[in-house]
């Protein structure tokens, strides 16, 4: 496979990087993950806007522009002869003195990686897990996508080997449903959906962004709250979203059945997924 670095297309086996970048040293980077359907880069324009807002809290001088960044993307996807697949943007503060550093930093490393991805054909659905360790609380005023993930670590650990058919779901520390380990996590009662509010100290999804404004275009009411674990059992449907795995729906929790991929909402929100994901760019174009 090829990767993007630095400005080069290089063998992925080749790609190197100094010992004495930030990102290694400090964890000072940011990622973003997202799908490529048939060539189109889905919501490139919402992941961008997310990761220039992350540069500036981090203090690293770079800007990702639309135009430069889908012709990255469309050169990987030539080199490496695809049309779908997963693509993980990644800057790192670049390289710097021993020691911890308070001036913008302003050569960052920019790595762009690619791998395959089969088309997805159906609801892939899961059961959750209740997770004994707690969500941390963002590093700074609110959680960025970035490389400290010691917690999600530590909680992937915790399931073990359950992890391609389960997803933890944290709790804060107040005992507030939080997200998922990789995911942001959605319920539905009645002719309302439900989510954690980003005061728990979850990351903003891309995708609970997108949901949320297809919920909306469905005539649901959406709310976002403090919410108790036993609000989310009480609940008609639950699943979990991301950009990778887009709706994923829960088909079991804490022993309690639930519809899983038969959910009505679930099955909506799949096909609307299927309209939109070859030619998006931005939720804002499904508010006009």
């Amino acid at each position: 496979m090829y990767i993007y670095l630095n400005g080069n297309y290089t063998k992925k086996e080749d790609a190197k990087i100094s010992p004495f970048d930030h990102g290694f040293l400090y964890g000072v980077g940011l990622f973003e993950t997202l799908r490529v359907y048939n060539g189109h880069p889905f919501l490139l324009d919402d992941h961008l806007k997310r990761l220039n807002h992350g540069l500036e809290e981090l203090n690293i001088k770079y800007h990702f522009n639309k135009e430069e960044t889908n012709y990255i993307i469309q050169k990987l996807l030539e080199n490496n002869h695809l049309m779908d697949a997963y693509v993980r943007i990644n800057i790192s503060a670049g390289q710097g003195d021993i020691g911890l550093q308070v001036e913008p930093y302003t050569n960052p490393t920019i790595i762009i990686f690619i791998k395959p991805l089969e088309p997805v054909k159906e609801l892939a659905e899961k059961t959750a897990v209740l997770l004994k360790l707690r969500r941390n609380t963002p590093e700074g005023v609110e959680r960025l996508k970035s490389h400290h993930f010691l917690n999600n670590i530590l909680a992937k650990r915790e399931i073990g080997n359950l992890t391609a058919n389960h997803e933890g779901i944290f709790l804060t520390e107040d005992g507030y449903v939080a997200e998922g380990i990789v995911s942001n996590v959605f319920w539905k009662k009645g002719n309302v959906l439900y989510t954690p509010d980003l005061s728990t100290g979850i990351l903003n999804g891309i995708t609970r962004e997108f949901v949320i404004e297809l919920a909306k275009n469905s005539g649901l009411s959406v709310k976002e709250g403090l919410y108790k674990v036993e609000q989310l059992l009480d609940s008609d449907e639950i699943f979990v979203t991301n950009s990778i795995q887009e709706i994923v729906p829960i088909y079991s929790f804490e022993d309690k059945a639930f519809p899983g991929k038969r959910g009505h909402l679930v099955q909506l929100f799949y096909q609307e997924y299927r309209k939109y994901s070859d030619y998006l760019w931005s939720r804002y174009e499904l508010i006009g």
